[in-house]
């Protein structure tokens, strides 16, 4: 902050492995907590800071995988608990979820309601795979893959504001 660069704190739980979203959950709120306290012994500006977080979601090789709108609860429940509402915004990873997963939860916690932060996406697999796909390295899908591209920020926008449908995907 000192040079006038807005710190992006990223602490991330991955989701790789077997455990449950209640795992996830408690551990993310033991990360998030020593985080916070750290930044406050820093005496960092929480005001001007942004969170880069993963959602509370199931591990991958999980049993029972959490619905949809289980992780909105969980993740909103677990950040109105322990992220301070100075935090300018919260920019999820998709964190190794499948595009449509990613933008479905991210949707489903910006419809539960205002929040004390703005919730928004910095995807990077959940926007690159599409177009990654759409490409398959031929120079002659290059429109294919930056129309692909297109439509999953396009998609991923609405879910910030809460608008995406999965009959958008279509």
């Amino acid at each position: 902050q000192e040079a006038n660069i807005v710190p992006i704190v990223e602490p991330e739980v991955i989701m790789d492995g077997a455990h449950s979203l209640k795992d996830c959950y408690e551990v993310s709120e033991l990360v998030l907590r020593a985080l916070y306290q750290h930044l406050a012994e820093q005496g960092v500006h929480l005001e001007g800071t942004i969170l880069k977080p993963n959602m509370i979601v199931s591990g991958t090789k999980h049993a029972t995988q959490a619905g949809v709108a289980e992780v909105a609860q969980a993740t909103i429940k677990c950040f109105n608990e322990n992220v301070p509402h100075a935090v300018a915004g919260i920019v999820f990873l998709s964190g190794g979820q499948s595009d449509i997963d990613a933008t479905a939860h991210l949707d489903a916690m910006n419809r539960l309601g205002t929040h004390p932060w703005a919730l928004s996406f910095s995807f990077g697999r959940a926007l690159q795979a599409a177009p990654l796909k759409a490409w398959g390295g031929e120079s002659d899908n290059v429109k294919a893959a930056q129309a692909a591209f297109a439509h999953r920020a396009k998609m991923n926008g609405l879910a910030a504001q809460g608008k995406w449908q999965s009959s958008l995907e279509n």
